[in-house]
């Protein structure tokens, strides 16, 4: 599936703009964390910017993301890229284990994308580019801040990767600063960036 058809297909099933955004953000990572380890990024941003489009219309587990992984197979989306959309999941992981790189990295990114992304928007700037691993570790401590992410799954992802937990973050933030632009974080970039 091309990112193309990918994006028609979010488009058709996703109408909240804080989950296309998102979307866009958790495919910002995965692209970056592809570069990083040496992975096609096409691919690995198509699975970003999918694993929860069927979210708004089948929000309960397991029907997430079991009715997405259906649709994607009516559309002959190979098994590999459904396996990896499906092992964000800890509702299904005894069925969708996460067992490559890839599966992990969506683990590991998907609900600190979004701690990242909370932590920009309570900026002065609303800027991405004035967020650093400091600040999201303080975020991460105050239970009532962006309080559906949920912080113990940010902390298995980083250790299923088998990274250092700091250093992740840093890596979403430039993954993130990346894509400040559409996902609508530039704000003013400081001098010398």
């Amino acid at each position: 599936m091309t990112r193309e058809e990918a994006w028609k297909l979010v488009n058709e099933y996703v109408k909240s703009p804080r989950l296309l955004n998102h979307l866009l953000a958790v495919e910002a990572c995965m692209r970056y964390f592809a570069e990083l380890y040496g992975e096609d990024p096409e691919t690995w941003g198509v699975i970003g910017l999918l694993h929860d489009f069927d979210y708004e219309r089948y929000p309960n587990s397991p029907d997430h993301p079991l009715q997405g992984e259906r649709i994607l197979a009516e559309l002959g989306v190979p098994e590999d890229i459904r396996h990896t959309i499906c092992s964000h999941a800890d509702a299904v992981a005894d069925r969708y284990p996460r067992r490559s790189l890839r599966d992990k990295v969506l683990y590991a990114v998907d609900e600190l994308s979004g701690l990242v992304v909370a932590t920009a928007l309570v900026r002065p700037s609303k800027s991405i580019h004035d967020v650093d691993v400091r600040a999201v570790r303080k975020k991460m401590k105050d239970k009532r801040f962006a309080a559906g992410v949920d912080r113990e799954c940010v902390l298995r992802g980083v250790q299923e990767l088998g990274v250092d937990l700091d250093e992740h973050i840093g890596h979403v933030i430039a993954a993130l600063q990346r894509a400040a632009e559409p996902l609508g974080l530039a704000g003013t970039a400081p001098e010398g960036r």
